[in-house]
């Protein structure tokens, strides 16, 4: 058995669709798990369905779009698939009629349920397609399966109650290939729950977990992962491979390519990570494993823009102690805000987050009981296995606001100069 994993940009339109055909029949011999995303910018699409809901704006405009754009995919693809038409369409009347349901509870319930849709409407057109082209599959909602708690928009993963849970067919009978949606799970009553954005990676090692999977491969638009950005900075390394924990290492500080909580339970089952190229399968690609050899070879780069840099002080000036930092921390999961970086002297704690919406709620709220000042337009540059030169090219022209250094990584806030 082996988990493939397709994010958004390999399925946003037909040709997408198309392409994950042609990648399968790669493999038509193996037993496989398929986990898809949402197509293309879908997610963030619906999260403007979200926020218009809860303003009380008309989000219908947006919804018949999307529907739009769907169906036309659904048509170029499988044009004669009444039975996909009809699940879409059930779909589609679902989410409207979620939208006539007043606001009640916390927003961050509702855009699970809204979300959600992006990956259910994707896997239902990949599915039909898959099998027009040949290639039989079982579409099985992945909520079925992923039991977790209701905490919304990052939702915890209840793995005692994946084993009960298991009610895929055998992978001895036809068809062999089980299609299910990355990103969402349900709580035990039955409420959709989302695990993050960027969580199909996370969920597709869920199900590698859950079935002991041979391994799992993350099929992307980039040869692999690279020591930075190549966007960003020219003269990049493809990293062919890495341990579990160097992996985790880079998710952590912010590497796009894998979600955080991906590697955790792979690496729990000494389960190997692919992350190769859908556009070109020769690509050699790379392999996380439990191997470190090359961990410490290449010095790999992360920067993180649109950050505040908050400082928080005690009003009297008394000294931050283990008492004010749990009362601080309860505010930050109470606001569901991470903290990419933090440090403390003896009057102020100063955090390094992401610049949102949450972030600045959070601040007038910590105001109540302690003097705040934050910068805003930072930048978090993390260095992994570090040499000076590096360091000096990647702060030059940039004030540095905050340094920190370890034994393997150096992290940095800066503001341009």
């Amino acid at each position: 058995m082996k988990v493939f994993k397709f994010g958004g940009a390999s399925v946003k339109d037909a040709a997408g669709v198309r392409n994950v055909a042609e990648v399968l029949k790669h493999f038509a011999l193996d037993d496989l798990l398929i986990v898809v995303s949402a197509m293309g910018k879908t997610t963030n699409a619906l999260e403007e369905v979200v926020w218009a809901y809860a303003d009380g704006r008309d989000a219908l405009p947006k919804v018949a779009e999307l529907e739009q754009q769907h169906f036309a995919v659904l048509k170029e693809v499988a044009p004669d698939d009444d039975t996909a038409r009809a699940a879409l369409e059930e779909q589609f009347h679902a989410l409207r009629f979620q939208l006539t349901i007043p606001v009640i509870l916390d927003v961050d319930h509702y855009y699970d349920q809204f979300v959600a849709f992006g990956e259910l409407w994707s896997t239902i057109i990949v599915s039909a397609y898959l099998n027009a082209a040949g290639i039989a599959n079982k579409w099985v909602d992945a909520r079925r399966i992923i039991t977790t708690d209701d905490r919304h928009r990052a939702a915890n993963v209840k793995w005692d109650a994946l084993e009960e849970n298991t009610n895929l067919p055998s992978f001895d009978e036809h068809p062999h290939r089980i299609l299910t949606q990355g990103f969402i799970g349900s709580t035990e009553d039955g409420h959709t729950t989302t695990l993050g954005r960027e969580g199909s990676d996370f969920s597709a090692a869920i199900f590698a977990y859950m079935l002991d999977a041979e391994s799992v491969t993350i099929w992307k638009d980039v040869p692999g992962m690279f020591n930075a950005d190549p966007n960003r900075f020219a003269d990049t390394k493809l990293l062919e491979h890495i341990s579990y924990k160097e992996a985790i290492e880079l998710s952590y500080f912010g590497a796009s390519v894998i979600h955080p909580r991906t590697l955790q339970p792979l690496q729990r089952k000494h389960i190997p990570l692919y992350v190769r190229s859908f556009i070109d399968l020769a690509a050699p690609g790379s392999t996380i494993s439990e191997a470190t050899d090359h961990d410490t070879l290449i010095p790999s780069f992360i920067v993180k823009p649109g950050q505040l840099l908050i400082s928080i002080t005690p009003r009297d000036l008394s000294f931050i102690v283990e008492e004010n930092l749990g009362d601080i921390f309860k505010l930050f999961a109470k606001r569901n805000v991470r903290i990419d970086l933090m440090q403390n002297s003896a009057v102020a704690f100063t955090v390094a987050v992401e610049d949102t919406p949450r972030s600045r709620s959070l601040i007038e709220e910590l105001r109540k009981e302690y003097e705040v000042l934050y910068n805003e337009g930072c930048e978090l540059l993390t260095v992994r296995h570090f040499d000076e030169p590096t360091l000096a090219r990647l702060t030059e022209g940039k004030r540095i606001l905050i340094e920190q250094r370890s034994r393997a990584t150096a992290r940095y806030v800066t503001k341009a100069l």
